[in-house]
């Protein structure tokens, strides 16, 4: 279970004017309400609800017209609420109020088959059940633009400012540029117990990239959340906005959300083996089969929107095949040799968009099924630019296509459960139609005046 850094007991909440709590809803968007201090003590004590639209609407909040889960056929009626006690801490630039993450159940108290927190704490039922514990350590990358909510509307998304200029990968000159946002991150994120380990510039103007600490994969997956909201509330406060779209432009590349994990048990790590030429275990070897088995089948939990695919391209350290090296950054999955207490795998895939719950739920259940039917690990390490991955299929190309082969996996349906699975790719499928029924500037600038 997630743990706070912060001693926090209910009744410091009897007077607080208000307090905030935070879900994601199934795209990872913080959602949330501003509560008094006695509703939430009573909520802590016996639960609460929150109306079903929070599954029933897409990013940009329009009714989806296509899933079963809720909608005007149901009249979204309310679902359970359930905050954890154990996720409270103090919000430093906002007064130190209170938050409170929280997770979603059914009338009976049973976990909501679609919440996102839910299923990786399905997931980690199963580790447990293995006698596993999983570490997991998020990095992420980003752009910063030196724009605002309404500027970026007033100039319709063209021509934005970022945060800084140039090209300069880990640059202690670029990034100076926001000297007082970035002092911000390092003195706020680790007192809402966001322990960043590193900062750094990368490959465009405005871009970003920052490592948390590894933790449990229940807390990795709460900083995950914060994360970006927390980036996204600081950074506003100095007139910046920062977008962890997978492909922000097409000028720089995209916006990795990468993840570190090993499993433990009683106090080892399961994926060291000392005398193995670059110290994996037959137990990594499994995990790594698990996770390449089901990645094509997998895609969208860690590339959920049409914009994710968009980051799939050769040539800029993304995946597009499912392949694992040591130490090889063109790798799907990449193994980091250490010791006994570093050898993890860094699992590529996700961009930056995806729902960190999902991504690392996907990763997670995956690698365990590999280890639970010893998966063999028959496929060679790629070197260079995947060499040696010549005859491997190449990941599923758009939303539209990984959406179907997750909604024909069998073994999605087995490790998620049967409606997290249709809830998911109703979502999609509907995400998929919305795009293919907009008009975009490409499409109007190549054939406007020419057909």
């Amino acid at each position: 279970m997630s743990t706070s850094i912060i001693q926090f007991n209910p009744s410091q909440l009897a007077d607080e004017p208000f307090v905030r709590f935070a879900v994601t809803d199934i795209d990872g968007l913080c959602r949330g309400k501003h509560l008094s201090g006695e509703k939430v003590i009573s909520m802590l004590q016996g639960g609460g609800t929150i109306a079903s639209a929070v599954f029933g609407w897409d990013i940009a909040d329009e009714l989806y017209d296509n899933v079963t889960f809720t909608g005007f056929h149901t009249g979204y009626p309310d679902i359970g609420l359930q905050l954890d006690a154990s996720t409270a801490r103090q919000i430093p630039w906002d007064d130190n109020r209170w938050l409170i993450l929280g997770e979603h159940t059914l009338a009976d108290g049973s976990p909501l088959p679609i919440c996102p927190r839910q299923i990786l704490k399905k997931v980690l039922k199963k580790a447990d059940a293995l006698g596993f514990s999983a570490q997991v350590g998020m990095e992420f990358e980003w752009f910063v633009l030196k724009e605002t909510e309404s500027s970026v509307r007033e100039k319709n998304y063209q021509h934005l400012d970022t945060a800084t200029q140039g090209i300069t990968n880990y640059s202690p000159f670029r990034i100076d540029a926001q000297h007082d946002f970035v002092r911000d991150l390092f003195n706020y994120l680790p007192a809402i117990d966001i322990p960043l380990e590193a900062l750094h510039t990368e490959a465009g103007p405005g871009n970003f990239e920052a490592a948390i600490r590894y933790s449990d994969a229940l807390q990795a997956a709460d900083r995950a959340v914060l994360f970006k909201q927390s980036v996204r509330e600081i950074g506003r406060r100095h007139g910046l906005l920062s977008t962890f779209m997978a492909k922000y432009s097409t000028a720089y590349a995209g916006c990795g959300g990468h993840m570190h994990q090993s499993l433990w048990k009683n106090g080892a790590n399961v994926f060291h083996n000392a005398n193995d030429p670059h110290g994996m275990s037959d137990t990594m070897r499994h995990f790594i089969a698990g996770q390449l088995h089901c990645l094509p089948q997998f895609l969208p939990l860690y590339a959920p929107f049409i914009n994710s695919y968009k980051r799939f391209v050769d040539g800029n350290l993304a995946p597009v095949k499912p392949t694992w090296a040591i130490d090889n950054r063109n790798s799907s999955l990449r193994v980091i040799p250490g010791s006994d207490k570093s050898m993890r795998l860094e699992t590529r895939t996700p961009g930056a968009d995806a729902n960190p719950y999902l991504a690392i739920a996907a990763a997670l259940a995956s690698g365990l099924y590999g280890i639970e039917h010893k998966l063999s690990l028959s496929d060679t390490p790629v070197s260079g630019a995947n060499i040696g991955a010549e005859s491997t299929a190449r990941l599923p190309r758009t939303l539209a296509e990984a959406t179907d082969a997750f909604d024909r996996s069998t073994l999605a349906r087995e490790l998620f459960g049967d409606e997290f699975v249709s809830h998911f790719v109703q979502t999609r499928q509907w995400e998929v139609r919305r795009f293919n029924q907009a008009v975009t500037d490409w499409e109007l600038k190549r054939y406007l005046e020419l057909v």
